[in-house]
């Protein structure tokens, strides 16, 4: 670090002293100097450095933003604390990982924790016997350690929306007492949409390098379950649909879909079919994004691709884990994959995205309005549109990025001391056609390439060091790239 830093001293003496001499020069002569010490000088700063600095140039508002955004339907309150701390103070001992679909008591919560937190991997999961799960969530709560949020994929779009002033932010979902109090004053919530109690998930947070018996988190990560009725039944979707009316968005948020997974498969089933009789009822001129989100039955994601759902909504937000589900329950592209080996690969990456908009997006012959995928991972986020549908998506991916870094760092800007580059510099832009190769250049690094009438937008993302709270990081992510994305009206 002191030797760029000497670097830079000699670089700007060396400039102080072209300025000196500058009469006695050719000014073609002085002109060439002149950009190569620059030159040089900017190659001389980190490379943290120098992608805040293009990110600044990058990130423009849209020529026509949103003014009223309406976002449903699942909300609670997150209780989150320290993994290790709550399976100290619960009395449970390290164990062996296994992966469990449905939690059924303490032994599964200590094992599936072990099993995720073995990977750094995110996981949401569904705690069946309601008894155990409220003793857990009282110990967790009364932990000295234990912070309250806002929480639920809507509420936490919403909540990052309204920090906006110019924006207009309904919500609907299971609101209780505890919730109402948390959310910005920007927030509005119909009366309908309140409840008495509140539904609290309990999130378990483990940092990079940090152990729990033999096991060691590769990356920092969360894992979260809840015993979440309301939620799961998303009871407040019809109320969110008719309050659409009135209210006049610009723009439709949907997420909670991934909660039903806890009801059974014929009361699942049921359900996803009114959900879409609802959806189909919201006027097909206001755009939908869909925010997907940890899921583990491959049947009910396939219904959630197949039975109308995708077709009918513009734009979907979702992570390197939910992606390579959704391509494994469909039996699209790279589906052998079992699992992420380090950084999700670019080319396997967007051989999915491209896969998912050439089988269920838009086009002349398909009656879908889907032509939009917000993709992020850790190291770097990637949208996908038909063109022709979205502008301004170099801003949009930028300023997503971004905000992954100052959210995970709680810093209102970046601060390249926190972060760090984690990206590939160097990466193919598909596996099952002739790729280009890319070499990243951090003075740019928006990189766009085409593929077939679809437009993908990539950008690295500075990863924070020491991470202060990755809840939620997804939900703003998705909600910054909205923030600055624009749709053309068809």
């Amino acid at each position: 670090m002191w030797q760029r830093s000497v670097c830079v001293g000699l670089l700007a003496l060396a400039l102080g002293y072209l300025c000196v001499l500058g009469p006695e020069l050719p000014p073609a002569a002085l002109r060439q100097l002149s950009a190569s010490l620059l030159g040089t000088l900017r190659r001389a700063r980190s490379l943290e450095a120098r992608t805040v600095a293009a990110w600044q140039a990058a990130i423009v508002r849209p020529a026509r933003g949103w003014a009223r955004v309406a976002v449903g339907v699942n909300a609670c309150v997150d209780v989150v604390l320290s993994g290790v701390k709550l399976l100290e103070a619960l009395g449970l001992e390290p164990s062996d990982g296994k992966n469990h679909a449905v939690l059924n008591s303490r032994q599964d919560l200590r094992e599936a924790f072990s099993h995720f937190m073995e990977r750094g991997a995110a996981a949401e999961r569904f705690f069946s016997d309601a008894e155990t799960f409220q003793d857990i969530a009282r110990t967790a709560s009364e932990h000295p350690a234990a912070q309250l949020y806002v929480g639920g994929n809507a509420a936490l779009i919403g909540q990052k929306l309204a920090t906006n002033p110019d924006l207009k932010i309904l919500l609907c979902g299971p609101v209780g007492p505890k919730l109402h109090e948390l959310l910005d004053d920007n927030v509005v919530v119909p009366p309908e949409s309140m409840q008495e109690r509140d539904e609290f998930h309990l999130i378990l947070e483990y940092q990079a390098g940090e152990q729990w018996g033999q096991v060691k988190a590769p990356t920092a990560n969360r894992f979260i379950f809840s015993h979440d009725l309301s939620n799961g039944a998303l009871n407040m979707l019809e109320v969110f649909v008719s309050s659409l009316d009135e209210f006049q968005p610009d723009l439709v948020v949907l997420s909670g879909l991934h909660m039903m997974e806890g009801q059974s498969k014929e009361m699942r089933h049921r359900r996803l079919m009114e959900a879409v009789a609802s959806i189909a009822d919201i006027p097909t001129d206001i755009p939908i994004h869909l925010e997907l989100a940890s899921m583990t039955d491959q049947d009910f994601m396939s219904n959630i691709m197949h039975q109308q759902v995708f077709p009918l909504v513009n734009s979907i937000g979702l992570n390197e884990q939910e992606l390579l589900f959704l391509t494994q329950s469909a039996s699209g592209p790279h589906a052998s994959v079992s699992s992420w080996s380090g950084i999700p690969d670019v080319g396997v990456v967007s051989d999915i995205l491209f896969w998912i908009l050439k089988e269920h997006g838009k086009t002349a012959e398909r009656a879908s309005d889907l032509t939009r995928i917000h993709f992020h991972t850790l190291a770097y986020h990637i949208l996908a549109t038909v063109d022709g549908h979205w502008g301004n998506q170099a801003a949009a991916v930028a300023a997503g990025a971004r905000a992954a870094g100052t959210q995970a760092c709680a810093t209102d800007t970046i601060d390249t001391s926190k972060v760090f580059l984690k990206a590939p510099l160097e990466f193919l832009t598909s596996h099952t056609e002739a790729p280009a190769k890319i070499s990243l250049d951090p003075d740019k690094p928006v990189v766009q390439w085409h593929r077939e009438g679809i437009s993908f937008h990539f950008s690295p993302v500075l990863v924070c060091k020491d991470p202060v709270r990755t809840v939620g990081l997804g939900d703003a992510i998705s909600a910054e790239g909205l923030l600055y994305s624009e749709v053309y009206p068809q």
